[in-house]
């Protein structure tokens, strides 16, 4: 059995009534094991309350990033016992978890699922602008990194899965946010927003400009790089992309800002050059400790979101203020 699993049945168990426990999917591997993804909920359901979306293990090998998601349930769940802000807080405001989006992966401690597929490459977005050889995704063979799968097929269960709980319960609020935690891309912490299919400025760049600085206001010595994925590199198939085109199609009066935390695992390797010799090692912390702050320093990065979805209206821009505040989004970030 996973150890990430069990520690979320876990708490999911400590949570009882207060929660609202779904199994979306069920994963089957060849070798007949199965596990479940499961999609879990708190506080408030009404539709037009804001809403926040923690989601992890979407590639197999990055365990942190279902660790950081469970660690923050956690968190909410244990408080839930004794603090009576957080009960106030969530009166007011939805929080949905999906700490492990692909089970067999992480079973398998491989980035793809067990079809072989990247679920970051997997959805039916096409880059418009040239995306770099391999990395960019591929449909090549499922032997290969970064295989998006057969041109035409659905989207694998576990993208199915992500989508229909974002679907579902963050796209029809009138404001949400979601956070996908990851590992491996440099020695720096950033905060990716799309797109990731082109190097055009998304609509949102004011609200998102206006959420990096009341971050940077009440976290003066933080640690992250805000940047849209496009100053690194392009992609086809990204998820974020799909759901925010989907988004501004379907509800354009609604804002859903996705962003992305890519965790700088390179930073671990330069600390222990031993894990280049694992495969883990390249994308987790494996010195206790050192996985022991990780957990720590990006807490209250997922308590600020919750917190800033819950009290959106008061820095999200009126719409006299968007030109200027795109304006100087742009100039910061392209």
């Amino acid at each position: 059995m996973l150890a990430e699993l069990l520690a979320l049945e876990k708490i999911i168990e400590q949570g009882g009534a207060r929660l609202d426990v779904q199994v979306v999917r069920t994963v089957s591997l060849a070798s007949g094991q199965r596990f479940p993804v499961y999609a879990i909920g708190v506080g408030n359901p009404a539709p037009d309350a804001p809403a926040v979306g923690f989601f992890g293990g979407v590639h197999g090998l990055e365990r942190i990033g279902a660790e950081v998601v469970i660690a923050y349930l956690q968190n909410v769940v244990m408080r839930l016992q004794w603090d009576t802000t957080l009960h106030q807080q969530l009166e007011q405001v939805r929080l949905v978890f999906m700490p492990i989006v692909n089970p067999g992966g992480m079973w398998a401690a491989t980035r793809a699922n067990p079809r072989g597929v990247d679920l970051m490459r997997n959805a039916p977005v096409d880059a418009v602008d040239p995306v770099p050889p391999g990395i960019g995704g591929q449909r090549l063979s499922d032997r290969l990194p970064w295989y998006r799968g057969r041109q035409g097929e659905p989207m694998e269960e576990e993208s199915q899965a992500l989508c229909e709980v974002v679907q579902e319960q963050l796209l029809p609020r009138p404001f949400s946010i979601a956070l996908d935690c990851h590992s491996g891309f440099g020695v720096k912490d950033r905060l990716w927003f799309p797109y990731a299919h082109t190097r055009k400025p998304i609509p949102h760049l004011a609200e998102l400009h206006a959420l990096q600085e009341i971050y940077l206001q009440a976290h003066s010595h933080h640690q992250y790089v805000f940047e849209p994925q496009s100053a690194q590199y392009l992609a086809h198939g990204d998820l974020w992309d799909h759901l925010y085109l989907q988004a501004c199609q379907t509800v354009p009066a609604h804002t859903f800002l996705p962003l992305t935390l890519e965790m700088g695992s390179w930073l671990w390797v330069k600390k222990n050059p031993r894990q280049l010799f694992s495969r883990n090692g390249i994308f987790n912390p494996l010195i206790n400790h050192r996985q022991q702050r990780v957990l720590r320093r990006h807490l209250s990065l997922l308590d600020f979101l919750a917190r800033a979805a819950c009290s959106h209206e008061l820095w999200v821009p009126p719409p006299e203020q968007r030109a200027q505040r795109r304006a100087d989004a742009l100039a910061a970030w392209y």
